[in-house]
């Protein structure tokens, strides 16, 4: 039997924000830092996984192209690979690859023993993220739960 991770087994809809308010970068990893602190694991560690999010963009920008970004970070501050999700509704300059603005954020966090799984969900999220319509599917979401179940819907008809 296949061994498949998913990354809807590390998110959760309170790690889901649909309005990201910053304007920068930097305010996006700070929101989006904040927002998995909701996780129990995580909790006052937000501030550690912030600080890691920026060490890993001086590495390199994680704006991966098409208008979606994948910060993230091992950090022993974290116990379980976590996932948050955010949508800007106003485009944001991330230093993508492409050069195009960001709206779609896909954040995660995962302890350094974890390795082997977090390169899992990064290669998984990067493949699903290459299609135009479940971008554009995940950006007509009007609530959590339907992030989720796209996310749930995509990883159940791609192994």
């Amino acid at each position: 039997m296949l061994n498949i991770v998913k990354i809807t087994d590390y998110m959760s809809e309170d790690l889901i924000c649909l309005d990201l308010t910053a304007k920068t970068k930097d305010e996006v990893l700070k929101e989006l830092s904040t927002l998995m602190g909701k996780a129990p694991h995580i909790g006052t560690n937000s501030e550690v996984i912030y600080k890691a999010l920026l060490e890993r963009e001086k590495l390199g920008s994680t704006g991966i192209g098409k208008g979606v970004a994948i910060p993230h970070a091992k950090t022993d501050a974290v116990e379980q690979l976590t996932i948050a999700f955010g949508i800007s509704r106003e485009k944001l300059d991330f230093k993508s690859l492409d050069e195009e603005e960001v709206n779609l954020f896909f954040v995660f966090a995962s302890p350094n023993k974890d390795s082997h799984i977090y390169l899992k969900v990064l290669a998984r999220i990067s493949r699903f993220i290459r299609e135009e319509e479940f971008r554009n599917t995940l950006l007509s979401c009007k609530t959590e739960k339907e992030v989720i179940e796209c996310i749930r819907e995509k990883e159940g008809v791609t192994l």
